[in-house]
């Protein structure tokens, strides 16, 4: 009975999105159709709908962007800078949130550092890297990485103390209780960051691409917008949009079957 109330709330959820979605829409097509604001600058769902079928069946050596292989550029960069911001977060905040003094020496820095946009190193990243796709990957890991590190630390702050009391009864090692104890009751902590983190290397993945002139949806958007191809950009901004939900629901069902134990 229970699962059963469940499922008809879910089902609910899910058509009242859809309602809201619809009426977005419909409110799109009335302000294209009814002129309200020039087609210059917003473009008919109709037309945006024929620039994401034409950018999907893109030839070499056409003018229209090749949306897929955009799509799948940017994917792999937003990926790849996701993995890396996950990987050092988790391991430099494990280190510092394991230690009470390290907390207390770094935790100034990391106040200074955690509000600096990512944007804000591009011109450090270009002097290093140049216009590369090293330098966009360099500035997403460094943008995405700040969720998963603060997330991490402050999980591993709040562990019980008894947790704490238990390992040193039994003479855990600092990395033993870090990987058997800490960084498990620490998992709701850092996926919560991870997901976060995701969504903040797909916005500095496409600036990056736009600045650096990296192939990808943010270059495509950028020389629609340049050409006043009102379409294109939105075909562009769409997938960007669906791009960043599919991601997201992704990590959100890894995330509730690895946390199934905190749902009994």
């Amino acid at each position: 009975m229970i699962a059963m109330k469940v499922f008809i709330r879910q089902c609910l959820l899910w058509w009242e999105s859809l309602a809201v979605l619809a009426a977005l829409l419909a409110l799109w097509w009335l302000a294209s159709h009814g002129d309200w604001i020039s087609r210059v600058f917003l473009p008919t769902p109709e037309a945006t709908w024929a620039s994401l079928v034409q950018g999907f069946s893109a030839e070499p050596g056409t003018d229209a962007a090749d949306l897929g292989q955009a799509s799948w550029q940017t994917f792999l960069r937003m990926f790849m800078g996701w993995g890396l911001a996950s990987v050092m977060g988790i391991a430099l905040g494990t280190l510092i949130g394991m230690s009470t003094t390290a907390r207390d020496w770094i935790a100034p820095t990391l106040e200074f550092l955690r509000p600096l946009p990512a944007s804000a190193v591009l011109p450090l990243a270009i002097s290093l890297f140049g216009l590369s796709a090293n330098m966009v990957l360099f500035v997403v890991s460094f943008g995405a990485m700040w969720p998963v590190l603060l997330a991490t630390v402050q999980g591993l702050a709040q562990v019980e103390p008894r947790l704490k009391e238990v390992a040193a009864n039994l003479q855990l090692s600092h990395v033993s209780f870090a990987l058997k104890i800490g960084l498990p009751s620490t998992l709701p902590d850092i996926l919560a960051g991870m997901r976060l983190s995701l969504t903040v290397s797909l916005i500095v993945a496409v600036v990056g691409e736009m600045i650096a002139s990296q192939p990808g949806l943010g270059q495509a958007i950028l020389l629609a917008a340049r050409s006043f191809r009102a379409s294109e950009l939105f075909a562009g901004i769409v997938l960007l949009g669906a791009l960043g939900f599919l991601s997201n629901a992704l990590l959100a069902t890894l995330e509730s079957r690895l946390l199934r134990w905190q749902h009994p």
